[in-house]
């Protein structure tokens, strides 16, 4: 039971943090990258905060964001 409820807590704080740090501190995301992030975090919370730490919070992997085409 305790073991469950400390899972929970963990759940919830790691959605917390990556949604925070999407909407708040991640200006140069697109509304796109930024929507399909926060729904990753309140499905896969754990999995996807280690994701978004590791990889997610550089702009280059913006898959919403116009490429631009050098010549």
């Amino acid at each position: 039971m305790v073991y469950g409820t400390v899972l929970g807590i963990v759940v919830l704080v790691c959605a917390i943090l990556v949604i925070y740090d999407v909407l708040v501190n991640r200006k140069g995301l697109s509304d796109g990258m930024k929507i399909f992030w926060v729904i990753l975090a309140i499905i896969f919370s754990i999995v996807i905060a280690v994701i978004y730490f590791l990889v997610g919070r550089n702009s280059d992997s913006d898959l919403f964001r116009a490429r631009r085409v050098s010549r």
